[in-house]
């Protein structure tokens, strides 16, 4: 039998039992991790891990940023959802650009966003939302 590495059931549990606002965190936090990582490849003097490392950074950040922009629930979430969808559209082009470019700044631009989106959201998470059903509005 091989075991699990302890990280990645955790990791699994956490995600399984966390309620629709914690997942959001989440995404947000891996979205910046990504972008994280990705800066950092910039820094990389060989260039196939230069390219790997920014490449790949940026697309698991897409991913994440495209599946909080799919996620909203564009029926019932009103003018925040709108503007959400737009944004996040925004920050897809940006870091499409700059992965193609190989130019930092969309990333630079992007990770200030998202830590924004993130922190707001945490904020939301601590003060227990006056509204639940912000929440649920705005995540599927």
């Amino acid at each position: 039998m091989i075991s699990k590495n302890p990280w990645q059931s955790y990791r699994q549990v956490a995600t399984q039992t966390a309620s629709p606002g914690t997942l959001v965190l989440m995404l947000f936090d891996g979205a910046i991790g990504f972008l994280e990582k990705g800066l950092r490849g910039f820094d990389l003097e060989d260039p196939l891990e230069f390219n790997l490392a920014v490449n790949n950074n940026i697309l698991r950040a897409q991913a994440i940023i495209n599946e909080l922009s799919l996620s909203l629930n564009m029926r019932d979430g009103g003018d925040i959802a709108i503007h959400l969808r737009r944004l996040y559209g925004y920050m897809d082009r940006r870091l499409q650009e700059s992965n193609v470019q190989k130019d930092k700044a969309g990333l630079v631009d992007v990770l200030g966003r998202v830590r924004i989106l993130r922190d707001t959201w945490a904020e939301m998470l601590q003060q227990g939302v006056q509204k639940p059903e912000l929440a649920n509005e705005m995540v599927a």
